[in-house]
């Protein structure tokens, strides 16, 4: 059998970030993706100019669909947008016993705004204590923790520390958004830093769908069997490929997309 992942995510038709870019990588590493639409975005590399929220019972239904069916190892939840697609979610995926990777999707590439403030509350007590292992960039995990940004490995360590308090089992703290020629992410698990993943800093604007792309890569391993540790190695490893051939692809006149298929057919 195919190893299976669910992604519940919302949907960029531009195709680089969102649920597009979610089963782009799923299917790039081997995986069968299945999915679960909460929002439709009208967005292209330079903007997010719609917004609409799917029917709440249509979320429920969906994620009935799939788990009542499918034989799903992982589940990665990206875009959620309203508390109350949030608690949807969570009441959809708790009869769920297998891993779960939460990205908690906030800003769009572009700067737009893609979960309401009131939101942010309701993610942080219903579904982080939910998550197998949390992957905020740095302006995320300040804002889940009302804190300020972080500035240096020690403060991103102390805040994944503090995101694991809240009920994450592990969290990884990405370094994106940090300044510096090396981009570290640094896995906070098990009280400790359990994993540190380096690569340079590449000078190319075309990064839209990295946070998406990098989750759903996660649950990919995890639903292969792979132990978290090993699951988020491959996944930066995926992902360094394909912000690498990037700039190759030249999708669209802004922040425009990784190469998903990079080890398919290169740009």
């Amino acid at each position: 059998m195919a190893p299976i992942a669910l992604t519940i995510a919302g949907s960029d038709s531009g195709g680089g970030a969102g649920i597009q870019a979610d089963l782009k990588a799923m299917s790039a590493l081997g995986v069968y993706g299945a999915s679960v639409i909460t929002a439709v975005t009208a967005q292209n590399t330079q903007a997010v100019t719609a917004v609409h929220g799917i029917p709440l019972d249509v979320i429920a239904a969906q994620i009935d669909a799939v788990l009542s069916d499918l034989d799903v190892g992982a589940i990665k939840i990206g875009m959620l947008a309203t508390p109350e697609i949030i608690q949807t979610v969570a009441d959809g995926i708790a009869g769920f016993g297998g891993p779960v990777v939460l990205d908690p999707v906030m800003i769009a590439k572009s700067g737009d705004a893609l979960l309401a403030r009131d939101a942010i509350q309701t993610l942080r007590e219903v579904l982080l204590p939910r998550a197998t292992v949390l992957t905020p960039n740095l302006p995320e995990a300040a804002c889940l923790l009302e804190r300020l940004v972080a500035e240096t490995d020690e403060e991103m360590v102390e805040q994944g520390h503090a995101l694991c308090a809240l009920g994450a089992q592990a969290v990884l703290m990405k370094g994106g958004h940090a300044t510096g020629d090396i981009c570290h992410d640094l896995l906070i698990a098990d009280g400790q830093v359990a994993g540190e993943y380096s690569a340079p800093r590449r000078g190319t604007k075309n990064t839209h769908g990295t946070g998406c792309t990098l989750s759903s890569s996660i649950a990919a391993g995890l639903a292969k069997g792979l132990p978290l540790t090993g699951a988020v190695e491959a996944a930066h490893v995926y992902l360094q490929g394909a912000i690498a051939q990037a700039d190759a692809l030249g999708v669209g006149h802004g922040h425009g997309p990784v190469h998903h298929f990079h080890m398919v057919w290169p740009a």
